[in-house]
């Protein structure tokens, strides 16, 4: 066996490249990791971490107004941007610092340098060719802005987390979960905001009842939707922005944010000097085992964009580990993967939408509850919470799960068990729910609310 300076280099020290190179050095793998910007990667430093904080802080107005209908008189609110803003960095920096204690407690090294692909098994490092016997490239994934006159004035969720000024009015171009999230952030903290999507209804992949519950919600918090509406232009007009859409209408605003999608960040890696096959839209092709078509140069994460997940980047990272340092073979099983949307109210999914279970399950069966929560009998607020369950009439077996409502996400999680261990909607009927809560109706829905031959 040839003599490398290490058994296993990993290219990107995000949240999968983390754990690739933690578990493989508590293997007894000799490993270094290269991060040029930052520890943790997008989730911790731009996002997951910093928007969920965020999303608690929009929610503050309403549960301030929430509380007179309980006998709290809070008297006037003022919402400060720049304590929301730093207190946020300050735990960013924090856990900044907690990667680089397990990265360095694991007996990895770390090289703050940007790192790329020399040859098969070298890689450059600043001035220094390594070599390693095996070459993990978890890059990730960075926003798109889209093409537009004047698409320099847009930021994106990058810049989003540190503006030195919080705008009064903002538009919001895109239809995917980072829109959808942020035009809830920036309503809740005070601002006007103007979502505008491409398309008839925003969060396609998303089931269909859920995306048309979650707009008439979005829109009973103030922020106005423009489906079917492209922008044209972008000019900047004083202190202010002229936003000009293709219909010729005008938008003025302080703030355009483009949450139009995030690619590959595959380019500028060396993949190309090693020969490394890329598919037209940047991701890394790889088998399910995560090996390139070049021996021992593996990629895991968004830079192979399967399923743009920070669980699924750790559940591929724990993948090579175990399979290049423990003799193993493992795979990541993509079916049933939980998930979270974190606009107001929260989204919870696990398993197919109604229109993917209806092409595969000829006699499928919808159970669906649409309520207003406990807590609103006394605000009386309009905001509602809607429960769907998904099941295989052949077997009784539940297909699926959606939610949009108060803490969906937490409550879809313990579903996500249940679903991917084969639970059948007869058990659930079995289970005591508990009450008062919202999750209970997903055990006490007892009336199909169609069928597929309705």
């Amino acid at each position: 066996m040839r003599n490398y300076d290490y058994d296993l280099f990993v290219i990107g020290a995000g949240s999968g490249g983390v754990r690739a190179a933690r578990m493989a050095a508590g293997f007894g793998a000799r490993v270094a990791i290269a991060e040029e910007r930052y520890l943790g990667g997008t989730c911790v430093n731009v996002g997951c971490v910093p928007k969920k904080l965020f999303v608690y802080g929009a929610h503050f107005a309403e549960d301030f107004d929430d509380a007179r209908a309980y006998g709290w008189d809070l008297g006037g609110a003022d919402f400060h941007w720049p304590t929301l803003r730093d207190n946020k960095t300050r735990e960013i920096e924090r856990l900044n610092g907690i990667y680089h204690g397990l990265l360095d407690d694991a007996g990895v090294e770390i090289l703050a340098e940007r790192a790329v692909l020399a040859g098969p098994n070298r890689v450059r490092v600043g001035q220094r060719t390594l070599t390693t016997q095996n070459i993990l490239v978890a890059t990730g994934s960075w926003p798109v802005v889209p093409p537009f006159p004047g698409n320099e004035h847009a930021i994106t969720s990058n810049e989003a987390f540190y503006l030195d000024e919080f705008p009064k009015r903002v538009l919001i171009i895109g239809g995917g979960y980072i829109a959808v999230e942020f035009a809830g952030i920036y309503a809740g903290l005070g601002a006007q905001v103007t979502l505008a999507y491409r398309g008839e209804l925003f969060l396609r992949g998303f089931d269909a009842g859920i995306r048309r519950f979650v707009a008439d919600e979005i829109r009973s918090k103030g922020v106005q939707l423009r489906f079917d509406s492209r922008i044209g232009s972008v000019e900047r007009r004083g202190s202010g922005l002229r936003c000009t859409f293709e219909d010729g209408r005008n938008l003025d605003v302080d703030l355009v944010m483009a949450a139009t999608g995030r690619t590959p960040a595959s380019g500028g890696v060396g993949l190309e000097t090693a020969g490394v096959n890329v598919a037209a839209g940047g991701a890394i092709e790889v088998d399910r085992y995560y090996r390139t078509n070049v021996p021992n140069i593996y990629a895991i994460g968004d830079v192979i964009d399967r399923m743009q997940l920070t669980p699924v980047a750790i559940a591929e990272g724990m993948c090579i580990a175990h399979n290049l340092f423990n003799g193993e073979s493992r795979q990541v099983d993509y079916d049933n993967v939980p998930t979270a949307i974190f606009c107001q109210p929260n989204i919870g999914t696990v398993g197919p939408t109604e229109e993917e279970a209806r092409r595969k399950h000829p006699n499928l069966v919808v159970y669906q509850s649409s309520f207003k929560p406990m807590k609103h009998t006394l605000t009386h607020r309009a905001e509602r919470t809607m429960m769907k369950l998904l099941v295989d009439g052949e077997n009784d077996r539940v297909l699926a799960a959606h939610m949009c409502g108060p803490e969906a996400g937490e409550i879809i999680q313990g579903l996500g068990v249940a679903i991917k261990a084969g639970a059948t909607k007869a058990d659930f009927d079995a289970t005591i729910g508990i009450h008062p809560t919202a999750a209970e109706e997903f055990v006490t829905m007892r009336e199909p609310a169609r069928e597929l031959s309705d």
